[in-house]
C-alpha cells in the first residue's frame, strides 16, 4: 500500500499565479483535482502548498480515492540555460530577496505566471 509520503516524495507539478483580486498568490496543482492553496508571499504559498497537498493526499487516501501520480515529463529535464544581461541578473535578483524567495524559485513564478496569462487570453 502507498503511504502519504510516497506520494509527498513525487515530483507534482505546481503552478503559481498573481491573486490579483485578493492580492498575494494561489498555487494549484493540476494533476490533484482540487488542489489549491493561497499565501501573501511567496515563501507562504509555497509552505501553504505543501500543506495543501498532504491534506489532499491524506484525505483522498482516507476516503479511499484514487490519487493520480505526477503526469509523465520524461521528454523534458525540468533544467535549462539561459544568458541574460547582467543588468536585468541584477534586478531579478534584487526583487527575489525583496520576496523573501531564491532567484530560481522567483523566476519560475515569474514564468508560471505569464505562461498562465497566455493560456488564459
Amino acid at each position: 500500500m502507498k503511504t502519504i509520503e510516497y506520494y509527498m516524495r513525487l515530483p507534482y507539478r505546481l503552478e503559481v499565479v498573481p491573486d490579483p483580486d485578493e492580492g498575494g498568490y494561489v498555487v494549484r496543482y493540476p494533476d490533484l483535482p482540487g488542489c489549491i492553496s493561497v499565501g501573501e508571499t511567496m515563501n507562504e504559498v509555497l509552505e501553504n502548498a505543501e500543506d495543501a497537498k498532504r491534506a489532499w493526499i491524506s484525505a483522498a487516501l482516507e476516503e479511499g480515492i484514487m490519487i493520480p501520480e505526477p503526469s509523465a515529463d520524461e521528454q523534458y529535464s525540468g533544467q535549462f540555460k539561459l544568458r541574460i544581461p547582467k543588468s536585468l541578473h541584477r534586478s531579478l535578483a534584487e526583487h527575489a530577496k525583496a520576496e523573501g524567495t531564491s532567484m530560481n524559485q522567483y523566476c519560475l513564478y515569474l514564468l508560471s505566471r505569464n505562461d498562465a496569462l497566455k493560456v488564459s487570453n
